[in-house]
């Protein structure tokens, strides 16, 4: 079967103009730089649609672009997932919009550049000029795992890789199914996407990637920040599933760095969650204090907990974590004095046949709160949770 080709996408170009209407800054943190960017300065201004107005942003968890890619079946359920997408953002109009991780589904692409996939996956929030931020999850540069059904009688797989997708046409080693590693992913991201803030983290960090802090400015006050975004690579596919000490220790001395009295909320964003979250699960029924709608599986955590979470306790100006990888699950539950939150499986790619949707988080300025509510692909809305009151 030859893979179905990419759909068209519209692109709106008038990036420019779009830019006019916001009012918050957005800026980078500094040693999550692009490596071809030398400009430790360069910040982005984003505008709200009207003065004083929240900033609103849209978590799009578990996508799963590629799944049984070289099926109709496949394409299809890509399809469904762009169609989830569009219906969030234009029902929410967010001002911002994170990719929790798996974005794709890197073990069942059997293309050497998993970038097309992850390309369509970004094509909603891009053609609507909205900026965004990724973050790795377990399956976006996983190996690839050959189907059973490719295996002829006698039991040799016949090769299945069109042409035009491969690098190099008519060397059928350049379409060995490697997939696309986590730092060829990132770089094309940023290299082909002005809207993106996503970034590759600090060199020291690697193979871990996309560990990166964005702060978020009032245009009318600037200091101090309004919040600062973080995002850590929870490992999986090449890495293991684990957010280490390195990465702990980073964000230890990033955030003494730039928010030293912790006088500045931060909000934290990976894609596996941290032993933590099993402590606080509802064991049936999501009640008080948690707030969701489904609880259908029990929390698969990291392979090990290395001290991310004893960093964020000790941190007063640590609000909430965000995470993805569990399809059954969307609630929000306290532990001390942060809030576990678990996003809204969105794509139609990946396990179960819950209903899809979004998380939205809202942060407004004055004074500052964080509010958080499930957007369903229907258009419905439950599950809404005060984080700061």
């Amino acid at each position: 079967m030859m893979m179905v080709g990419l759909r068209k996408l519209v692109i709106i170009s008038s990036v420019t103009c779009f830019f006019l209407y916001w009012q918050l800054i957005l800026t980078v943190g500094l040693d999550g730089l692009p490596l071809q960017q030398h400009d430790e300065q360069r910040t982005v201004t984003l505008r709200t649609k009207r003065p004083g107005a929240p900033f609103k942003i849209a978590m799009f968890a578990d996508l799963h672009f590629g799944e049984a890619a070289w099926t109709d079946w496949g394409s299809g359920q890509d399809a469904n997932s762009i169609k989830v997408m569009s219906s969030v953002l234009d029902d929410e109009s967010p001002d911002f919009v994170v990719y929790l991780g798996d974005v794709i589904t890197a073990n069942n692409i059997p293309i050497a550049n998993a970038s097309l996939y992850w390309d369509q996956a970004i094509s909603p929030t891009r053609a609507r000029g909205i900026p965004w931020a990724s973050v790795f999850g377990n399956h976006d540069d996983a190996a690839f795992e050959w189907p059973i059904e490719w295996f002829s009688p006698p039991g040799i797989p016949q090769l299945r890789c069109p042409a035009n997708t491969c690098s190099c046409p008519g060397e059928s080693e350049d379409c060995s199914f490697r997939g696309t590693g986590r730092l060829e992913l990132m770089k094309i991201e940023i290299d082909q996407n002005e809207l993106s803030h996503s970034r590759y983290g600090p060199k020291q960090l690697w193979p871990s990637v996309s560990n990166y802090v964005l702060q978020l400015s009032s245009s009318d006050d600037p200091h101090p920040p309004l919040a600062f975004l973080y995002f850590l690579d929870s490992g999986g596919g090449s890495y293991p599933e684990v957010i280490s000490s390195a990465q702990s220790e980073w964000f230890h001395q990033k955030s003494q760095a730039i928010n030293p009295d912790s006088r500045v909320a931060e909000i934290v964003f990976w894609h596996i969650p941290s032993k933590s979250f099993k402590k606080v699960a509802p064991f049936l029924f999501i009640s008080k204090p948690c707030v969701g709608s489904i609880n259908k599986e029990r929390v698969a955590d990291q392979e090990a907990e290395t001290g991310i979470m004893k960093l964020l306790l000790q941190r007063p100006s640590v609000k909430a974590v965000f995470v993805g990888h569990n399809h059954g699950l969307d609630w929000c539950c306290p532990y001390e004095k942060l809030w576990l939150c678990f996003a809204r499986h969105t794509g139609y790619g990946g396990y179960g046949d819950w209903a899809r949707g979004a998380r939205i988080l809202e942060i407004s300025q004055q004074p500052f709160s964080l509010r958080s509510w499930i957007r369903m692909e229907d258009g419905a809305v439950h599950s809404e949770v005060v984080l700061i009151p």
